[in-house]
């Protein structure tokens, strides 16, 4: 792996634990964002030329800190406060343990999900801080503006240094009126180690294990709690399927194509144990989530009947948009494309700009032998996809289609 290479693996798996660790000392969002983006800038510069060092966190770690600090001691306000801005020295992360990492991570969250933030602060807050993603890529999940969303963290950020909102492990009192903000932000995370990017290295796993350690965390504070397990199995079920994720040469690879003799049979066994402890009738969204996640890990073929049923309650509960799309794929796989492509019906004036819905035309229309149809379908998605992963993935998916026209 190239220098290059290794400050973009390193961006993508330390960045929010290192921001996490760098606030439990410094206590201040801009100040500890700045050091850690000023040290990947100073990685990109020096370690084409000096080479990567043997611990790349460790390194980020102790730069960002440096120069977190020497911005506090430029700042002739907070020179006399610096004192009580540090509580501590440099992070030493050489022989850190993920759960401490973990356990900090918490720490930021729960600041993040505070009350006194508004809904989309929090949200905003929670991608930015908790899963890693640049602001361009919030504001495009937002279907808002850069400067928009940059004007909207910034405030969010202020508001929690200008509310004394402490960076602290939640105890088990605090948690009942922000479980559900707690969980989103947990599962938003663990989401983000499995969407796809650019380049050959577009998942991020152990930003996914972060997330469940975090879950462990939660179960740990609020034992017995019915929406801690289900995300818990949820998400170990779904994780248990990462090494036949991509082929070989890193190509993304559909679930239905999936090798299933590589996926960890004791992780699915664990993550269906902890789904047992809740009974068969589902007692929530992360609950049904999990039980779709069940059917589509067992061995054997997939009952897709059940998985389009607990669709159509999730979407019942929640009125998702993105719920509906992936309800359609699971009738269309149960035998009724037509009844699929009438689902999907207006989801394009709903989720303008998400390539994922003329995708799944796309291949309605395919499996109808409406190829004409289906390969316009392809070429709007390809307009719209944003990660060389996918765009391959539909470039391969359009060609085939093409070529297979009668």
């Amino acid at each position: 792996m190239n220098a290059h290479d290794a400050v973009e693996q390193a961006y993508r798996e330390h960045w929010s634990g290192l921001l996490a660790m760098l606030l439990a000392r410094l206590r201040r969002f801009d100040v500890a964002e700045d050091g850690l983006q000023d040290a990947f800038v100073e990685a990109a510069r020096t370690w084409p030329e000096r080479g990567v060092p043997g611990r790349p966190q460790a390194w980020l770690a102790r730069t960002a800190y440096r120069r977190a600090l020497d911005r506090l001691r430029r700042e002739e306000g907070d020179r006399r406060r610096l004192p009580l801005l540090v509580t501590g020295p440099a992070p030493a992360v050489e022989g850190a343990a993920p759960d401490t990492i973990a356990d900090e991570r918490l720490r930021l969250l729960f600041a993040c999900c505070h009350p006194a933030l508004s809904a989309d602060a929090r949200a905003a807050l929670m991608l930015r801080f908790g899963a890693g993603l640049s602001t361009a890529e919030i504001a495009r999940l937002f279907l808002v503006p850069e400067p928009t969303m940059y004007a909207r963290l910034t405030r969010a950020k202020a508001k929690i240094a200008q509310s004394g909102i402490p960076l602290r492990r939640p105890d088990p009192g605090d948690l009942p009126g922000r479980l559900d903000v707690m969980l989103k932000a947990v599962y938003l995370l663990f989401a983000e180690g499995y969407r796809p990017g650019a380049g050959p290295g577009h998942q991020r796993p152990r930003l996914a294990e972060e997330a469940i350690r975090l879950g462990y965390l939660l179960g740990e504070l609020l034992p017995g709690q019915e929406d801690v397990l289900a995300l818990l199995a949820l998400m170990i079920l779904q994780h248990a399927r990462r090494g036949a994720r991509s082929d070989g040469e890193g190509r993304l690879v559909m679930l239905p194509d999936q090798d299933r003799s590589r996926w960890r049979l004791d992780e699915i066994g664990r993550g269906l144990d902890l789904l047992s402890r809740l009974g068969t009738a589902a007692s929530g969204e992360y609950h049904l989530q999990a039980l779709i996640a069940a059917e589509h890990s067992t061995t054997g073929a997939t009952d897709w009947p059940r998985v389009a049923r607990l669709y159509a309650e999730l979407e019942r509960r929640t009125g998702s948009p993105v719920v509906r799309l992936n309800r359609a794929v699971a009738v269309a796989e149960a035998g009724s494309p037509e009844a699929a492509l009438s689902l999907i019906e207006g989801l394009e004036r709903v989720m303008p700009a998400n390539h994922l819905v003329p995708a799944v035309r796309a291949e309605l229309l395919w499996r109808l032998d409406r190829r004409e149809e289906a390969v316009a379908a392809f070429d709007a998605a390809l307009g719209l996809v944003r990660t060389d992963a996918e765009r391959a993935h539909l470039g391969r998916r359009r060609a085939t289609c093409l070529n297979t026209a009668g």
